[in-house]
């Protein structure tokens, strides 16, 4: 058994990876700041004896943690509306975190993966986009505290690799998604997925014809591993996507008619510095790890909008047990109904079950 640490392990992406080290048999601890992750992602896990969730920053030295073979870092925002909302921190989380992940490998012996980005290669100029690539991407604009956040900490992990000797892998992960996704996330499936369900308008920035390359969680997940756990070498980047190029305004046509909505599509102008177009090459990832993604987009699109519907559902069935209630200002909602769920459900566990974990829960009324 594998002990293993998952930095940002309540996150979208997160919490899948920890579920499934958990199905291989390792033993997983989690540490999260929940700045953007739900707890509800990671109820079901609680249960687990393998599994530890500890609420923290990685911005702070990672103490009391031993014996660790395995580091994932996933802990950053990644999605525009998120990384942006506070882009000092966001540097910080990206640069910091890095360092502290790194020097607990340094101590421990760990191997780390390194969850770097697409962004890293700006609005590209070559196409589609090698680990090769040096990227074009803006120093100033408002995504460079995430691109530039990501370079940085690529750049720790070869330094401590050449210097202090730590085993690194660097994953640069293009647009991912599946369950789990934040509805405001701002990311364009769960935008386009929330506006079809709620009948409102899908949002489309410029004239739709940019374009990107979709990636079903579990594949991405996959290849994490797979990534990890290579036997070779594997200091360079490796990009791990979906290679299947589709236009902004193809994936909101899709939507509409698989979500049987009746939205229009309204366009609205293309942000600064948003890239044009993104692809990744995955000759690397296949030929060393032996991965490609096997979700095709209306799979995983249908699982998505499963998913969504029903969250909303569950959404509006709160709301309307609140509005009945006689007092509801006496109801303490710890965030938003996702966390309300999780914090239920968490609280409904065996005292056994909850004693494995670092959680501690409190009313507020």
């Amino acid at each position: 058994m594998i002990g293993v640490l998952v930095t940002g392990g309540v996150g979208f992406v997160g919490s899948f990876l920890c579920e499934r080290l958990l199905e291989d048999g390792h033993r997983v601890i989690c540490v999260d700041n929940l700045q953007t992750g739900s707890l509800r992602n990671i109820g079901h896990l609680l249960y687990n004896p393998r599994f530890e969730f500890r609420p923290s920053d990685v911005e702070l030295p990672l103490s009391g943690i031993d014996n660790i073979q395995r580091i994932y870092n996933l802990a950053c925002p990644a999605s525009p509306a998120h990384y942006q909302a506070d882009p000092v921190r966001t540097m910080r989380t990206n640069v910091l975190g890095a360092i502290n992940v790194l020097e607990l490998a340094a101590r421990s012996g760990a191997r780390v993966l390194q969850a770097s980005t697409s962004e890293v290669y700006g609005d590209p100029e070559v196409h589609p986009q090698r680990e090769d690539y040096r990227g074009c991407v803006s120093l100033s604009g408002p995504r460079a505290c995430y691109d530039e956040g990501k370079r940085a900490a690529e750049t720790l992990c070869h330094d401590y690799a050449r210097q202090y000797g730590v085993d690194i892998r660097v994953a640069r992960i293009f647009n991912t998604y599946g369950p789990r996704m934040a509805a405001d996330d701002g990311r364009v499936v769960s935008n386009f997925i929330v506006q079809a369900l709620r009948g409102e308008a899908l949002t489309v920035y410029g004239d739709g014809s940019q374009t990107r390359s979709f990636c079903f969680v579990s594949d991405l997940v996959d290849g994490l591993v797979r990534l990890m756990e290579a036997p070779c070498y594997m200091a360079r980047p490796c990009n791990l996507g979906n290679p299947q190029e589709r236009t902004i305004l193809e994936l909101a046509e899709r939507i509409i008619t698989m979500t049987g909505s009746a939205s229009r599509i309204e366009r609205r102008p293309l942000p600064q510095d948003d890239p044009t177009r993104r692809r990744p090459d995955i000759t690397l990832a296949t030929r060393e790890l032996g991965w490609a993604p096997v979700v095709d987009i209306v799979e995983g699109l249908g699982r998505t909008i499963a998913y969504f519907d029903e969250r909303l559902r569950e959404r509006r069935a709160l709301s309307e047990t609140l509005a009945n209630l006689v007092r509801p200002e006496k109801v303490g909602i710890i965030g938003d109904a996702d966390e309300f769920a999780a914090l239920t459900a968490i609280r409904a566990q065996p005292p056994a079950a909850r004693a494995t974990n670092v959680v501690r829960l409190e009313t507020r009324v």
